[in-house]
């Protein structure tokens, strides 16, 4: 039997032509008539039904178990892959892919970054150099991988941990986190330097000696 269907109509009523329909969307419509199937990113890994936003949209199965609809969802985020983004270079490249997009969350950008090592510009003095984005914000860019550095060109760099970049950011500056990839993100600096801490050992107290 053929999972071909006939065309679906638009609300005013034309033939439209249905997308391809995927395999195991043709065999869930058998095994459910009459019901709306969705359609979930691949990038969706959480448990449970998936949040609306992770959802592509829905295909209709016919009363014959054949599928007849789709509809998109409009509340629907593509993930970086479904984007066509590179694969990251780095953990911090895809954590900010990830929350760029909404499958990850931000915290994941600030705790990797904190044990990071990054490349720097360097300005005139031989310190971080710092820039604007196009919306005004000061920032220092970093870079997280050799890749997204060279897309900037032959410009002086230094690789320092970001224990160290952190202590160096001009008054008012934010770290911008890989300027040249498919997405960048600006740091708050209270979130990264929250993030520094907690990788910093608590000290302790010295007991006293028995006597």
């Amino acid at each position: 039997m053929s999972d071909q269907q006939p065309p679906a109509n638009d609300d005013d009523g034309a033939a439209r032509a249905l997308p391809d329909v995927p395999e195991d969307i043709a065999a869930a419509a058998r095994l459910a008539p009459d019901h709306w199937l969705g359609a979930v990113d691949p990038a969706w890994r959480g448990e449970g039904p998936p949040p609306e936003w992770a959802v592509v949209g829905e295909w209709r199965s016919g009363m014959d178990g054949g599928v007849v609809e789709w509809r998109d969802n409009d509340d629907y985020r593509p993930s970086p892959a479904t984007l066509g983004w590179p694969e990251p270079t780095d953990p911090v490249d895809e954590a900010v892919q990830l929350a760029s997009t909404g499958y990850g969350p931000e915290e994941d950008v600030t705790r990797l970054l904190a044990s990071a090592e990054v490349a720097v510009l360097l300005g005139p003095d031989g310190g971080p150099l710092a820039a604007r984005t196009p919306d005004g914000s000061a920032v220092v860019p970093i870079f997280t991988s050799e890749s997204h550095l060279l897309s900037v060109g032959q410009l002086a760099s230094r690789i320092l941990p970001m224990t160290d970049v952190a202590g160096q950011l001009p008054e008012g500056h934010r770290v911008y986190v890989n300027p040249t990839g498919p997405v960048s993100m600006v740091v708050d600096t209270e979130a990264l330097v929250a993030a520094l801490q907690a990788l910093t050992p608590a000290p302790t107290t010295p007991t006293e000696k028995m006597p």
